[in-house]
């Protein structure tokens, strides 16, 4: 019975029998008929076959949170008594938005390459990649939200801190006291960003819409940096800029917003050696980021 729900489990958490086969290192046949065996034991159905894999029931559910702690405590005990294997030839699969990953996280896990661990990337948003995360693609993910799904551990990374910069020379010909009057760059047409450090710092929504609007931060640096016009930025993307006088910060404030970062990953997977060499890298070079 044992081996039947955990089967169940991986075929729960990987959201298609073929993944969940290469997962428990079975034929999908035996992964299969262990499921129907399972089905057959509890008289009641727990997964929907469809084309790209299968839906769980609320039978499903329900099971899965009751062996979501039980099993991986177990799959802990097992793993100690066999002796845990190195990092050396396992691949990362990290996930995580692309500002943060280029500028901060993939300089931080030089280490895991260098401990022989292969990293394979995907940039994206959270909603997107928590959902590969939870499928089984991904074993890592920095989140910009807190990830509330079933089997999701997700732990505090770093808190990024927002600030409006622009060029020096565009401010110059301008009044940077009347801040409202400053042509904005943003993310999206909502201003998401800009909005928030809007709200949190002068009371109220910005004044008017933006005249650039492209979603990539990296971009809004390099436009802010042309003089095009003003931007709210994460401190870690224009801390460069700020010291060296490529940008300057308008209204500085001792009570910025900001934003918790979180690294998430499966709570059965998060052990495994390869997992493991990243989270502790990443967690200890957060600090000084």
């Amino acid at each position: 019975m044992l081996d039947l729900l955990h089967t169940f489990l991986a075929v729960y958490r990987a959201g298609t029998l073929t993944r969940a086969a290469e997962s428990l290192g079975l034929s999908q046949p035996t992964v299969t008929a262990q499921l129907r065996g399972l089905e057959s034991r509890i008289g009641q159905p727990l997964f929907v076959r469809g084309a790209r894999g299968v839906t769980p029931t609320a039978a499903a559910d329900d099971l899965a949170r009751r062996l979501d702690g039980p099993m991986d405590a177990l799959a802990g005990v097992v793993g100690g008594l066999l002796g845990t294997p190195g990092p050396a030839g396992r691949t990362l699969h990290l996930g995580g938005p692309a500002e943060l990953m280029t500028a901060r996280v993939l300089p931080s896990l030089a280490g895991t390459v260098e401990a022989g661990v292969s990293i394979r990337v995907r940039l994206g948003l959270a909603d997107d990649l928590l959902a590969e995360l939870s499928d089984g693609r991904l074993d890592l993910v920095v989140s910009a939200v807190r990830p509330r799904r079933a089997g999701i551990h997700a732990e505090p990374l770093y808190d990024e801190e927002f600030t409006l910069v622009a060029a020096p020379l565009f401010l110059s010909a301008r009044d940077r006291a009347d801040v409202h009057e400053l042509p904005l760059l943003a993310y999206a047409e909502e201003l998401p960003i800009v909005r928030r450090w809007w709200r949190h710092v002068l009371g109220g929504p910005p004044p008017r819409r933006a005249v650039l609007v492209v979603p990539d931060l990296r971009a809004l640096r390099a436009a802010a940096v042309a003089g095009i016009g003003a931007t709210v930025l994460p401190r870690y993307l224009v801390a460069d800029d700020l010291t060296d006088g490529t940008l300057t910060e308008i209204l500085p404030t001792d009570d910025p917003p900001i934003n918790t970062l979180y690294l998430a990953t499966r709570a059965a997977t998060r052990d495994e050696p390869h997992i493991a060499r990243a989270r502790v890298a990443l967690l200890s070079q957060a600090r000084l980021w």
